[in-house]
């Protein structure tokens, strides 16, 4: 088979997953593998690095960028079919969206290069942007040959939303592999509870505020460290305020993610909506629990007692679950589970296999 991956981001899970599945086909004898990706991203360097042949395109890196950039994105999308006629790509692939994904897909379409979109959202979350959301999911779903999404909650909703389009689910693992791992899991424990990523409105972070006094009575040592790029005290007025609770507003960059979650003796995710969570995976591996509410596909992927705790998204089964958590016995046995079921999450040679079976389910033929 022969793939074009495709990903004009600048940060996030998308630049490391160019990185690391671009790593693993690379090690694989039955697939050739090009890149399309930004000048502007973060992770370019270790994109060169991997050797294999790759288009960098110039996108943006604020606003006004992006406005300024609108006329290029035709001749961009000229630029990405072309690469994909030239390599003789059996398929394209997008890792993640980009703003200009839209405006480009119909390219690929009309060069009738299938195209094949991993699909992590099939609703917007509650609280972001969602101007011109359902034009830009439906515009990519116009383009593609068939669509990879991470649960089966968001594959139900894809399914619903285009009942004849080809949909396959691809587990969900690191966006790192156990190398990249490795020095974060020898890393000393700073413990107690971590909450970290964007922070947005479905991250229930007042179910948090309102769950940690209740956690206290039953163990006032505990405490909370929340790490991430938003407006913590907007959304949860008070929650800075509480004894054993440090707030850290600011973006989190690639590199400090692994030795941050292993830092803390347990994850928190109290969200109130969710499609799938990437951190879950980066847990497991790391062999750190995990304390969450049974939304989206949360459920799916925390298993409930084994290696870590699913609650309903209300304040006193949260305080529970915590306390529960908190207790050295209890959860020394859910890291047990968790590293256990980490263990398979950093195998990229079998995410990569598992990819590109996925993909002839779709119908991508191997072209050579």
């Amino acid at each position: 088979m022969r793939l074009l991956i495709w990903y004009w981001g600048r940060r996030g899970a998308g630049a490391q997953r160019v990185v690391t599945l671009g790593r693993a086909l690379r090690r694989r004898g039955d697939v050739a593998v090009a890149l399309s990706v930004s000048r502007q991203m973060d992770l370019l360097a270790e994109v060169e690095a991997l050797g294999l042949p790759t288009d960098i395109v110039e996108t943006y890196t604020s606003g006004a960028g992006f406005l300024l950039g609108l006329p290029r994105v035709p001749g961009l999308a000229r630029r990405l079919a072309r690469q994909a006629r030239e390599f003789r790509a059996d398929a394209v692939l997008s890792v993640m969206t980009h703003l200009w994904t839209p405006l480009v897909t119909p390219a690929l379409r009309r060069a009738g290069i299938p195209y094949v979109p991993i699909v992590h959202d099939a609703l917007p979350h509650p609280g972001d942007p969602a101007l011109l959301w359902d034009w830009r999911l439906d515009r990519e779903l116009d383009a593609a040959s068939g669509a990879i999404v991470h649960s089966a909650e968001v594959g139900r909703l894809l399914r619903a939303r285009r009942p004849g389009l080809p949909v396959e689910t691809l587990s969900l693992g690191t966006d790192l592999d156990a190398a990249a791992l490795a020095p974060a899991s020898g890393a000393a424990k700073e413990g107690g509870f971590l909450l970290f990523g964007r922070l947005r409105a479905y991250k229930g972070l007042d179910l948090l505020r309102d769950a940690w006094p209740a956690v206290l009575e039953r163990h006032p040592g505990a405490r909370l460290r929340v790490v991430g790029e938003g407006d913590a005290e907007g959304l949860a007025p008070g929650l800075s305020a509480l004894p054993g609770v440090r707030v850290e507003t600011r973006w989190v960059a690639e590199a400090e993610i692994p030795a941050l979650a292993a830092s803390a003796d347990a994850l928190v995710l109290p969200y109130r909506e969710a499609s799938q969570s990437s951190v879950v995976p980066l847990a497991f591996a790391l062999g750190v629990p995990v304390v969450a509410t049974a939304v989206g596909a949360l459920a799916e992927q925390v298993a409930d007692g084994v290696n870590g705790l699913v609650v309903p998204p209300e304040p006193a089964a949260l305080a529970a679950a915590m306390a529960r958590m908190a207790d050295p016995a209890e959860r020394a046995r859910l890291a047990a589970g968790a590293r256990a079921s980490g263990a398979a999450l950093v195998d990229w040679d079998a995410r990569a296999a598992e990819l590109l079976g996925v993909l002839r389910r779709l119908g991508v033929r191997d072209g050579g």
